[in-house]
């Protein structure tokens, strides 16, 4: 098995990329680096795969056609994808919004293009978001559910992004299989995420902020088991007989938790007490998430296995050694 495996440097593809190399496969990685967050994060994440000798990496743009037609003919062997790059982030998209439809839009139109061209591929997977689900109020949010509501740029270009595939899928019997993540947490984390800013903010003494006046719910989803799901339905490409070869899944904890109880996990594993700044509802922001993953279980042997009890603990003390506190 060769993989190659988008947004090598981010917070999944990371955590993905290390897990397949332990398993022996070897890995082509892409990723251009972009300054959204923090880039010596993603550096030293890189760093860390650079040490093995199954894993190369290629820094490129995937809505760039002629780089990733370059990778294709330099790669040949490929037989899965696993594309997890795109520009994330709901808040992100009120300020910089063309991002979005470069990266999430043009990205993946190019990387299903790209994948046309391996002649062994056997599995495209895609990253979806469980933001697709936007005014959806029916819990736990299922696969079946209509997605037609986005409330904000990030979600629609999700939502495109699983309409595309399935359109490859029917027009050129494209194995493709989109993941609608929900809420991921853990070590080597992003820093927009709520769980870094609010460990940084409490720790630097600042007020943590929250939307909402505390009443949210999250799917709250520890990347170990993001990974899981992932990997567990790499070789499993859906049959299309007579329909398109596409597929959507959740991949969530299957559990919505209090934001509240979310923080004082991080209050109790950091032995200090957040100062909360307490906000309105946030633009493009939903109440409360929670995933159905019955699919997923079913088709995948998926069981989530991190619950915030223990996942919390893990990411503070991932952060105070990163940070040398």
């Amino acid at each position: 098995m060769i993989v190659l495996v988008t947004g090598a440097a981010g917070f999944i593809g990371f955590h993905t990329i290390l897990t397949l190399l332990k398993q022996g496969q070897h890995v082509v990685g892409v990723d251009n680096l972009t300054d959204y967050y923090d880039v010596t994060l993603k550096e030293a994440r890189l760093g860390r795969l650079l040490a093995h000798e199954n894993f190369s990496f290629i820094k490129a743009d995937i809505a760039d056609k002629k780089a990733m037609s370059d990778l294709a003919e330099r790669h040949p062997d490929v037989t899965h994808i696993i594309h997890l790059a795109a520009q994330a982030g709901v808040r992100y998209s009120l300020i910089n919004p063309y991002a979005y439809t470069h990266a999430n839009v043009d990205g993946q139109l190019v990387m299903m293009e790209t994948a046309r061209k391996f002649a062994h591929l056997q599995h495209m997977m895609y990253a979806s978001s469980s933001s697709v689900y936007g005014t959806n109020t029916k819990l736990p949010f299922s696969v079946d559910d209509r997605t037609d509501t986005p409330v904000s740029l990030y979600a629609a270009t999700k939502k495109s992004v699983e309409m595309m595939a399935h359109s490859y899928a029917h027009m050129f019997r494209l194995p493709l299989t989109g993941l609608r993540f929900f809420t991921v947490y853990g070590p080597w984390g992003r820093p927009d995420m709520s769980a870094f800013i609010f460990v940084k903010k409490i720790l630097d003494g600042e007020p943590i902020p929250v939307f909402n006046n505390g009443e949210m719910r999250r799917d709250f989803t520890y990347i170990d088991d993001i990974v899981a799901g992932i990997l567990g339905g790499l070789d499993k490409p859906p049959a299309g007989s007579n329909a398109a070869p596409h597929r959507v899944y959740n991949i969530g904890n299957h559990k919505s938790e209090p934001l509240m109880r979310f923080i004082s996990l991080i209050e109790e594993a950091l032995g200090v007490k957040a100062e909360i700044d307490f906000l309105p509802m946030q633009p493009g922001d939903v109440k409360e998430t929670y995933a159905d993953i019955d699919a997923t279980t079913r088709d995948f042997g998926f069981v989530p296995s991190t619950s915030i009890d223990q996942g919390i603990p893990k990411f503070v003390a991932w952060y105070k050694s990163y940070h040398d506190l």
